[in-house]
């Protein structure tokens, strides 16, 4: 039986999940992490997606982005894991599929949802326990949308500032207490 397409509209933001196969490890190295940011970065341009936030964990990955053609947000995905396994295949002389099937997708359509998944990728390291504080994981967005770090070039801010205040530093400071108030809930 033929899978159903995928409908990722453009302009709609979409959170996007995709884990190692079995729930293994996708990721064994920093390197292995910088490589797959680095292919983000290249594709989100290529195929024109924002990407809002993003959370490499050991063995999947979260992804809020917006396409801004029907296709790109699925070009993105598919050209980007194969890219990534590509490389994870050669550099540890392994063969077969890293990802546990296809990336599952959820539309997001309105901004208290949109705010809800900031919050659950920025503290996702927390809750597995892998470190204290969302500034301390150094494979996620937080450390850019909280202001501790440069943003990426292919990491789009704007939108979400603009939903804390149109001050920057204001918008910056209101989302590091926003997030944190996630830690004590």
């Amino acid at each position: 039986m033929p899978r159903r397409p995928r409908v990722l509209p453009a302009g709609v933001p979409v959170h996007i999940i995709q884990r190692g196969h079995n729930r293994e490890p996708c990721f064994f190295a920093d390197r292995d992490y910088s490589r797959y940011l680095d292919h983000l970065k290249e594709f989100t341009t290529q195929f024109d997606c924002a990407v809002h936030a993003y959370c490499l964990m050991t063995n999947h990955v979260h992804l809020l982005l917006t396409p801004r053609g029907a296709e790109s947000a699925t070009l993105l995905m598919k050209h980007l894991g194969q890219r990534y396994v590509q490389y994870v295949n050669r550099c540890y002389s392994r063969t077969g599929t890293l990802w546990e099937g296809r990336f599952r997708s959820f539309l997001i359509q309105s901004d208290v949802y949109l705010l809800t998944c900031y919050r659950y990728l920025e503290l996702n390291p927390v809750r597995a326990g892998m470190c204290e504080d969302p500034a301390e994981w150094r494979w996620s967005s937080y450390r850019a949308s909280a202001g501790f770090d440069e943003a990426p070039p292919y990491l789009a801010l704007g939108e979400l500032l603009a939903l804390f205040s149109v001050d920057p530093g204001r918008a910056v400071s209101l989302y590091r207490d926003f997030i944190d108030q996630g830690l004590t809930s």
